[in-house]
C-alpha cells in the first residue's frame, strides 16, 4: 500500500485500526522500555514497549504504531493480541494497543500506560472488551 503522508480520512482511518481490534499480529518495537526520545522541545522515556506493524501504513504514512503494555523487559519483536485503539481527534494517525494473549486490560489502565505520549493528544482509548477512557490533556502544556 503506498500512501502519501496524512491523506488517509479518518473514516478509512478509524477503519483500519478498527479491523485490528482482537486479532493476534507480530510488531518490531523500534522503542524498547527505557527508550528516550527527543521531539521537539519534549523528552520522552518509554515506560512501556513501543513499534509498529511493519509494511502497514497508518493515517500518518508511516508504519502503524502499537503500544505494548503487559510486558515489563524490553523487546525486539513481540506477537500478541490487539486489545485496543488510541484514537488521536487531533492528529493525522490512531495507534493501536498490545497485549500477550490472555492478558486484558481495563481502559483507565491503558490511558495510565500510555499517558507519557497521549498527555499532549485529545486522545480517547477503546478496549476490545467495549469500555472508553479518555486520556487527559497535560494542563500545564495548555496556556
Amino acid at each position: 500500500m503506498s500512501q502519501e503522508k496524512g491523506t488517509m480520512s479518518l473514516a478509512e482511518r478509524h477503519a483500519q485500526v478498527e479491523g485490528y481490534l482482537g486479532k493476534i499480529v507480530t510488531i518490531e518495537i523500534d522503542r524498547p522500555i527505557g527508550y528516550v526520545h527527543h521531539k521537539g522541545e519534549k523528552t520522552l522515556i518509554y515506560p512501556i514497549n513501543y513499534g509498529y506493524i511493519p509494511d502497514v501504513l497508518g493515517g500518518d504514512g508511516e508504519e502503524l504504531d502499537v503500544f505494548l503494555v503487559g510486558v515489563e523487559h524490553p523487546v525486539s519483536t513481540y506477537t500478541g493480541r490487539i486489545i485496543g485503539i488510541v484514537y488521536r481527534a487531533d492528529d493525522v494517525e490512531d495507534k493501536l494497543v498490545m497485549a500477550p494473549e490472555g492478558m486484558s486490560f481495563s481502559a483507565e489502565e491503558i490511558a495510565r500506560a500510555v499517558y507519557f505520549q497521549e498527555k499532549y493528544y485529545q486522545t480517547t482509548i477503546r478496549v476490545l472488551d467495549g469500555s472508553w477512557s479518555r486520556v487527559l490533556i497535560d494542563t500545564e502544556l495548555v496556556l
